[in-house]
């Protein structure tokens, strides 16, 4: 499957966007999706996860109440909606796709979309 990630930019503190990520492919609703960010100088994170079925998420301590991740299996897009931003969020997101179990490791996800930036100004 192949990824794009659309949708940052600057934004204040406080403000929100929504990320999004097109999959291509006809097996999209095959694979577990995740979102993750590296910011300068940092290792890549994990932010949020979506099983296949889209019935169960999870996030990181750090977005949890603050971001939520959707994705429509008829439209093979991912979505992670991020309410509250604050500076610290600044980073390159990424979209990422694993065969089987969701997982929290950047390791085990097998297909990456290009990122895209967020800037989150004080």
């Amino acid at each position: 499957v192949q990824l794009q990630a659309s949708g940052g930019g600057l934004v204040q503190a406080g403000g929100s966007l929504r990320l999004s990520c097109a999959a291509s492919g006809r097996a999209f609703s095959s694979y577990g999706m995740g979102w993750f960010r590296q910011a300068p100088g940092k290792e890549r994170e994990f932010v949020a996860r979506i099983r296949r079925s889209g019935g169960s998420t999870d996030y990181a301590d750090s977005v949890k109440g603050r971001f939520t991740i959707s994705r429509d299996n008829a439209k093979n897009m991912v979505y992670l909606q991020m309410n509250s931003l604050k500076p610290e969020d600044t980073a390159v997101y990424y979209c990422a796709a694993i065969f089987g179990s969701i997982s929290y490791s950047p390791d085990d996800y097998i297909s990456w979309g290009q990122g895209t930036q967020v800037t989150v100004s004080s």
